[in-house]
């Protein structure tokens, strides 16, 4: 199984763009997006590297399975 690495926020931003999600706000140097049908808005800190942790947290709060995640990171790649 492929290892989940660091990756920019810009390309986060584009894998949620992609499900369904659309850019809501931003404070400071976080963006905020929304989708209908999920609670909780998710949360990309525009950092060089956004950390594996932010990355499983969102994913969670999107409702998107790991194996869902690759396959949006290979098409948006």
């Amino acid at each position: 199984m492929a290892r989940m690495t660091p990756i920019s926020w810009r390309l986060l931003e584009r894998l949620f763009l992609v499900s369904g999600f659309q850019f809501a706000r931003q404070q400071g140097s976080h963006r905020s997006y929304t989708k209908p049908g999920v609670v909780r808005p998710v949360v990309i800190p525009t950092y060089d590297e956004v950390p594996v942790s932010i990355i499983r947290n969102n994913l969670k709060t999107a409702g998107i399975s790991r194996d869902e995640y690759f396959r949006l990171l290979d098409q948006v790649r």
